[in-house]
């Protein structure tokens, strides 16, 4: 009886890899070649040195309105998430975002809401951006491939502007509110199609619908999970190292059977790693916290709820500034100003002059975003660390690392320059990121420290995988094709 059950056992576990096998084996092959191109170019977005470059220097004699007036135009019950002043092009304008998501832009100089935004006006906007040569709108755009996601609903319909320069740019401005969405260079354009479109099955047909898309996208890899589960047990099934086959071998198969199933071995616990990696990515029945700063955090840290803050309209902060930002720290009103090329600086938000924060003070104000917890470490990290580095973003250094002995153990990590808390993390957050990050993009620090260590694994890996996929799905047309007559 047991023998007949491990052999149905045995039957089913091959005719289950065969069978699903054939019906995925084109996706992983398509995964693996489009995670390399993935690597060197990255799906489009507006970073935040991107979005400063683009803006013009704010004319200070210009603004009217004093920020606790904005914050009154805004209808605001308590302090916003964000409350920045900059140009939009030759009109300085107040950017307010809500706790809840909702946000408004109104003139600096009369207060006049702004919800429209001409193609005259969204041309000399895009005029500011160092690429324009000569800007041309190319059409008005509601969604597309590139401003697919739910985060740009609140800004559409956006103009699509084309800047005629060498690197093919194009423009995303909101016709609601005259910003920058999202810039796009042809490389980017042309390299996604290969990249990160079939990598996260990104069509926008599907991809407008995000619950659906995750939906699809969580079945779709928990499937192909299955195989890389199945088939790296059957590989060790049928592989003899001691005992080899009549031939000398250690595997059965000729040909490209012997390729899969060589491959697969080889490769096997690279595939499933990469491929459990991906499904955690979605967050599966939310196992892993939010990333991100939550209210809480930020209003403690701020140490100031009420919608005001003591600031004038200063005559001259910096002459290079192109955003400023007006924030609480430890109970203190500070202005956050930015120039084109990202430097932050801090200055007093009534008088302009410049303003340092020890490190003191920026420690007193963390304890305040964590109330209910005792400090249990304070570290400044002046170089990349496991859960600190640069990859894909880029990173400030030094930061200051601050730790908490509450039961998620969060850490924040805050600039040293501005006092800005630039991340959040707590166990759960680090546990993804060793179980996605370091599984799926192989950023593991020693891979990361020496250059192109990490590339060369992954590119060796991927080649793996690459056989592996190739290889089933020549296997795979051998059995669906029609047998010849005999």
């Amino acid at each position: 009886m047991r023998r007949a059950l491990i052999r149905r056992g045995r039957r089913w576990l091959y005719v289950t890899h065969r069978w699903i096998g054939i019906a995925t084996c084109l996706l992983f092959a398509m995964w693996f070649i489009s995670g390399l191109v993935m690597m060197y170019v990255a799906f489009p977005r507006l970073t935040d040195s991107e979005r400063l470059a683009a803006l013009p220097v704010i004319l200070w004699n210009k603004v009217q309105i004093t920020p606790d007036r904005a914050l009154a135009i805004a209808g605001m019950e308590q302090y916003p998430r964000d409350l920045r002043l900059s140009m939009m092009d030759d009109i300085p304008v107040y950017r307010v975002t809500g706790w809840k998501g909702g946000a408004v832009t109104f003139s600096a100089i009369d207060g006049s809401v702004i919800g429209h935004v001409t193609p005259e006006q969204a041309l000399a906007i895009a005029g500011h951006h160092p690429q324009a040569m000569q800007p041309l709108l190319l059409e008005t755009v509601t969604r597309d491939q590139w401003s697919v996601t739910a985060r740009f609903d609140p800004l559409r319909p956006l103009y699509l502007i084309g800047l005629g320069d060498a690197d093919g740019t194009e423009l995303y401005v909101s016709s609601r509110s005259g910003e920058i969405a999202l810039d796009t260079t042809r490389r980017e354009r042309i390299w996604n199609w290969l990249g990160a479109i079939p990598h996260w099955i990104y069509p926008t047909v599907l991809r407008k619908d995000g619950p659906l898309w995750r939906d699809v996208v969580l079945w779709i890899s928990g499937v192909c999970l299955v195989v890389a589960v199945t088939g790296f047990w059957i590989g060790i099934l049928r592989l003899r190292l001691a005992r080899r086959y009549a031939s000398g071998a250690v595997s059965p198969y000729r040909g490209w059977m012997a390729w899969h199933h060589i491959a697969g071995l080889i490769g096997g616990i690279f595939v499933f790693t990469w491929m459990l990696s991906g499904w955690l990515s979605l967050n599966p029945a939310g196992a892993f916290s939010g990333r991100g700063i939550t209210r809480e955090v930020a209003a403690g840290y701020s140490g100031h709820a009420s919608p005001d803050i003591v600031a004038g309209i200063p005559s001259a902060p910096s002459a290079s500034a192109v955003e400023a930002r007006f924030v609480w720290i430890g109970g203190h009103p500070l202005m956050m100003l930015s120039n084109k090329d990202g430097r932050q600086s801090l200055a007093d938000p009534l008088t302009g002059a410049a303003v340092t924060l020890s490190r003191e003070q920026i420690i007193e104000a963390a304890r305040r975003a964590m109330p209910g917890a005792a400090l249990a470490f304070t570290r400044e990290i002046d170089a990349p660390d496991a859960y600190w580095y640069t990859l894909h973003n880029s990173r400030e250094f030094p930061v200051l690392r601050v730790g908490f002995d509450d039961p998620a153990r969060t850490w924040l990590h805050i600039s040293p320059v501005t006092g800005e808390i630039l991340d959040r993390s707590d166990d759960s957050r680090r546990t993804y990121r060793w179980l996605f990050n370091a599984l799926h993009s192989l950023d593991f620090p020693l891979l990361l420290r020496f250059f192109p260590a990490r590339d060369v694994v992954v590119w060796l890996l991927s080649l793996v995988g690459t056989i592996v996929s190739i290889s089933g799905v020549v296997i795979g047309w051998r059995r669906l094709r029609p047998k010849p007559a005999q």
